[in-house]
């Protein structure tokens, strides 16, 4: 059993519009290949769980009709703005924009607009940078329309700017930042945004022949969707505490999809898996409801996991409890989307609590097998990381159910 980098979000960074944007938890559009290839009919595709929309671009490439969901109103904008069709026409506007906005930018033409209210943006950016990026941001808005492609291409590349003149280590969940510095003598600022923009329209540039339709809306309640479903392939949030706000949060502050930490505690509690913020401490007061998923090795864990020598014992049970209640209540709704004899895949890791190890892949098995789907099976892909014991696997089952 290998790492395998091209598992994960690394392999996505060569792959035209994939490698747009990187997040950590993103797993690889290689991964979504070998589970599409050997279709060799159109089929309607499903991911509850947007992230990126990588299986619903891989999808679409392939000429399939996916459909993706998010509960976080960005992943849903980047995800429409992943899969979408570009014309030439609107790549040609798209570039003209860019050189109007760089010299706006050249000349202070514009006011910049207020810097966001991002904890210790110090960190974050330079002075020079974060000046720069304030007065690109109001450019990109002087010289676009409202909801338009051009200006949706525009922040796309907008977001990679910003990354790249950040002084974060933005290639880890554990983010890091590096001291504080002046400005790289001759760097070129407009620069960097305009490779940005080049990167985004080669991508932009390259339409699928399928279909894919992104929605905002919660994985645990009925798809706003007439149809049903012949394969699902996903990656859920893992039970790890890895927090897809915390890495997203300069995103969404610049592109005004967050407005203060509060906003962003509140959209990570609405999601699964989610702690970041206040939904760590509204853990705490959390109970577990009636209807819960029960199982014998689920309980096992709670209970170590929330031994009184545990600093924080009782909060990390209650957050595993209110995972696993949290997929129960999906993994029930996703079957009246299901065609019959539908194929899913759940891309899932085991972790870690206190040295004691949570086997994701079987309490996902047993979940299914309790809801009534065959040919379930746990198989590992790759090691996660250095410790032996942490895998990914794909979670695999058939539903015998359905209407079609």
């Amino acid at each position: 059993m290998r790492q395998r980098a091209d598992y994960t979000h690394k392999f996505n960074a060569q792959s035209g519009r994939h490698g747009w944007l990187r997040l950590t938890p993103a797993y690889s559009v290689r991964i979504v290949e070998e589970l599409i290839a050997r279709c060799d009919h159109p089929m309607r595709i499903l991911d509850p769980f947007c992230g990126t929309a990588t299986t619903a671009l891989s999808a679409a490439c392939h000429g399939h009709q996916a459909v993706t969901t998010d509960i976080n109103p960005f992943l849903v904008w980047f995800g429409r703005a992943k899969t979408d069709r570009y014309t030439g026409a609107t790549i040609a506007a798209t570039r003209d924009a860019c050189g109007r906005a760089l010299r706006l930018v050249a000349r202070d033409a514009l006011p910049p607009v207020p810097a966001p209210p991002i904890h210790r943006i110090e960190r974050w950016w330079n002075p020079q940078e974060l000046d720069f990026l304030q007065l690109l941001k109001a450019a990109i808005d002087h010289v676009t329309e409202p909801q338009s492609q051009p200006r949706t291409l525009l922040l796309v590349a907008f977001c990679r700017t910003l990354i790249a003149l950040s002084n974060a280590a933005f290639n880890h969940q554990s983010m890091s930042f590096s001291p504080p510095a002046a400005s790289a003598p001759g760097r070129d600022r407009g620069q960097v945004f305009a490779e940005a923009v080049a990167l985004v329209l080669h991508g932009a540039g390259e339409n699928p022949p399928g279909a894919a339709e992104v929605i905002l809306a919660d994985a645990r309640a009925p798809l706003p969707y007439d149809g049903l479903f012949d394969r699902v392939v996903t990656s859920p949030p893992y039970v790890n505490r890895m927090s897809y706000i915390r890495e997203l949060r300069p995103y969404m502050y610049w592109l005004g999809f967050l407005a203060n930490g509060h906003d962003a505690g509140a959209l990570d509690w609405s999601a699964i898996g989610g702690t970041w913020g206040t939904a760590t401490s509204r853990l705490a007061a959390w109970k577990r409801p009636a209807e819960a998923f029960e199982h014998a090795e689920l309980g096992r864990v709670l209970d170590l996991v929330a031994d009184a020598g545990n600093r924080n014992g009782g909060i990390l049970a209650n957050y595993i409890a209110k995972y696993f209640g949290d997929m129960w209540v999906h993994l029930q709704n996703v079957t009246t989307m299901l065609s019959r004899d539908a194929e899913i895949h759940y891309i899932v890791g085991n972790s870690t609590f206190y040295r004691v190890l949570l086997p994701v892949e079987r309490l996902y098995a047993a979940m299914l097998e309790r809801i009534g789907f065959r040919s379930i099976a746990c198989r590992p892909m790759r090691k996660r990381n250095s410790k032996v014991e942490l895998i990914e696997f794909d979670v695999s089952a058939v539903w015998p159910g359905g209407r079609g």
